[in-house]
């Protein structure tokens, strides 16, 4: 592992840059910082679907996992050329999304996100991962990234979907259906 922060502010982006996994420089608005970005920011979002008390037991191992494996993906969109995400991740994530969706009833109509304080955070973490996903095909048009990372995020986007699910009926024992006017 690399060198370790031991003093937070550099000066170095006061510029309007940043630097890579690979010392490369490059804009604050680059392609590839806002793919990371926006990993980090789902990451922080399923954080504050962790925080919340009272989760069950699978949410929160499958959540942390998820945790950690964002932080592999991010590490990999920040160093150009690196490989860490595997098609084992994506096996993974749709192993997780099959044993939670197991015991819904399926969906006759859309849903709302809420439910409950879990399962709102979690929607808002699914958006999250959806933007991530997004700014993730927008830097695969423009420069390569492995076809593993934009896969586990669009399962990502669909198990927090699920969890969200699971989420409003551990908490308030149903989930809010649209209704069309």
């Amino acid at each position: 592992m690399g060198h370790r922060l031991s003093k937070i502010y550099t000066r170095t982006g006061d510029d309007g840059s940043t630097g890579l996994g690979d010392g490369m420089r490059v804009p604050k608005e680059h392609l590839r910082v806002e793919a990371y970005g926006t990993v980090d920011e789902a990451n922080s979002a399923i954080g504050v679907v962790l925080a919340v008390p009272g989760l069950p037991d699978a949410v929160q191992a499958t959540l942390t996992e998820v945790q950690h494996d964002l932080f592999d993906l991010g590490g990999e969109l920040c160093i150009p050329g690196h490989r860490a995400i595997t098609a084992a991740y994506v096996d993974r994530l749709e192993q997780s999304l099959d044993s939670f969706n197991d015991d819904l009833p399926p969906l006759k109509d859309f849903i709302l996100p809420g439910g409950g304080q879990a399962a709102a955070a979690c929607h808002l973490a699914r958006t999250v991962a959806r933007r991530a996903e997004r700014r993730v095909w927008a830097l695969a048009r423009a420069e390569f990234v492995a076809p593993e990372v934009p896969q586990y995020l669009n399962r990502l986007s669909d198990l927090l979907f699920v969890i969200a699910r699971v989420l409003a009926r551990h908490e308030h024992g149903s989930e809010v259906l649209w209704r069309r006017r």
